[in-house]
C-alpha cells in the first residue's frame, strides 16, 4: 500500500508565503487600478472647476477652466485704445489665471492619487 506522503514544513510554508504575497500584489495592482480610474475622473472634472481672475484695477477679467482652458474675456472699453498696455493686462492677467489653474489641477489630482496609493517605502512621489 502506498503511504501518504508528509508535507514538508518548509514547502506549506513557502507556499503560504507565495499566496499572500500573491494576494496583496493583486489586491494592490487592484486599488492601483481604481486610483487610476479616480484620477482620470478628477481630471474630467477640472475642465467644470471654474477661475476667475482679474487685474489688478479691474480692467481685465478672465475666467479659465482648472484643465486650462480659457471660457471667457472681458476687456474694459478704455484698454481697445492702446493695443500695446491690452496686450500686457493680457498676458499677465492670463498668466496669474493659468498659474492658479495649475495650482488647483495639480493638487487635486495629486490628492486623489497619494490616497490611492499603496504605502510602499520610497515611492512617496504624490507627498
Amino acid at each position: 500500500m502506498l503511504e501518504k506522503a508528509q508535507s514538508c514544513y518548509f514547502c506549506t510554508s513557502k507556499f503560504k508565503k507565495d499566496k499572500i504575497m500573491f494576494g496583496d500584489m493583486m489586491g494592490m495592482m487592484g486599488k492601483l487600478k481604481e486610483t487610476q480610474q479616480k484620477v482620470e475622473e478628477t481630471k474630467k472634472r477640472m475642465s467644470t472647476v471654474l477661475i476667475d481672475e482679474k487685474s489688478s484695477d479691474g480692467l481685465i477679467n478672465v475666467t479659465v477652466t482648472a484643465d486650462r482652458q480659457i471660457k471667457k474675456i472681458d476687456i474694459a472699453d478704455e484698454l481697445l485704445e492702446d493695443k500695446e498696455q491690452l496686450e500686457d493686462y493680457l498676458i499677465l492677467t492670463l498668466n496669474k489665471a493659468l498659474d492658479r489653474a495649475s495650482d488647483i489641477f495639480d493638487k487635486e489630482v495629486a490628492a486623489v492619487a497619494s490616497e490611492g496609493m499603496p504605502n510602499i517605502p520610497g515611492m512617496d512621489m504624490f507627498k
